[in-house]
């Protein structure tokens, strides 16, 4: 992987790819609909731009990444807020240690370079401002001008392009222009039961069965009362409730799933799941 590159006489660094992502446990139609959306039919034909919808926690990032290296492409992953600004996105320029000035590609910029896959994490929460430098990017034209450096980038032919997106208030509403430039639209719900218990094991494979079971019972039942508590939420009442079992603080698995609880879910909400 390089570190830099030279384009009309600037030389940008790069940012590095993920080292590593969660495997994908279950759901194959949701990873199938986002690689049809990547696919290529022939060499004039161009990816699709989709987006990920959902809950937080539901999976997205991993779904993303999951896709990436199905294709084998390197994953980068640049996370959007409020703030974010056309530089954040594109090219920034940082002091340099000889006192010049150093010209940082962004994850986005850098995936376009070299032919990886960019998952723009939680995406409406950027400003149009932000969403109208990537406008060009997103089209036939598939590049992005960086008025900082005073360049236009072009997108290697294996550049793939995905964001997910939350579904909650604190979010912007997506400019048109934009929203018919990121289709199709894969919606990811709760995954099913054996699919969440497929997950929590993968991925916490010392878990303790009772503890395990435990934790399954409290998703479904926050899943059934509508609570916005996912696999990811348990995951974490998971890895606490083994080291409180582990450093021997818990009688029991059942009394370690509950004290990891009592420090994740309200109380009125552990009485309507009817687990206090």
């Amino acid at each position: 992987m390089r570190d830099t590159i030279e384009i009309e006489g600037v030389v940008l660094h790069l940012a590095q790819p993920v080292r590593e992502s969660p495997p994908w446990v279950g759901r194959q139609e949701v990873l199938a609909q986002l690689l049809a959306a990547w696919s290529r039919i022939t060499d004039d034909d161009l990816p699709l731009n989709p987006r990920l919808l959902g809950r937080p926690g539901v999976g997205k990032t991993t779904l993303a990444s999951a896709a990436a290296e199905r294709l084998e492409l390197a994953v980068y992953i640049l996370q959007a807020t409020m703030d974010t600004r056309p530089d954040d996105l594109l090219v920034a320029p940082v002091l340099a240690p000889d006192g010049g000035v150093r010209y940082m590609a962004s994850p986005l910029v850098s995936a376009m370079l070299a032919g990886g896959a960019l998952i723009l994490d939680e995406g409406n929460r950027m400003s149009e401002k932000a969403w109208a430098s990537l406008a060009p990017l997103l089209d036939h034209r598939r590049y992005v001008e960086s008025a900082v450096a005073g360049i236009k980038v072009y997108a290697d032919p294996e550049f793939r392009f995905v964001t997910t997106m939350n579904e909650d208030a604190s979010t912007y509403e997506i400019p048109e222009y934009i929203h018919s430039r990121l289709m199709p639209q894969i919606y990811l719900d709760f995954p099913e039961e054996d699919e969440e218990r497929a997950i929590l094991e993968a991925q916490v494979p010392f878990a303790d069965g009772e503890v395990l079971a435990y934790v399954l019972s409290f998703l479904r039942r926050a899943h059934d009362a509508d609570l916005a508590y996912t696999v990811r939420d348990g995951l974490n009442v998971l890895r606490y409730a083994m080291k409180v079992l582990s450093r021997r603080e818990a009688e029991s698995p059942e009394e370690a799933v509950l004290a990891a609880l009592h420090l994740a879910v309200p109380e009125e909400e552990l009485e309507a799941l009817d687990l206090i």
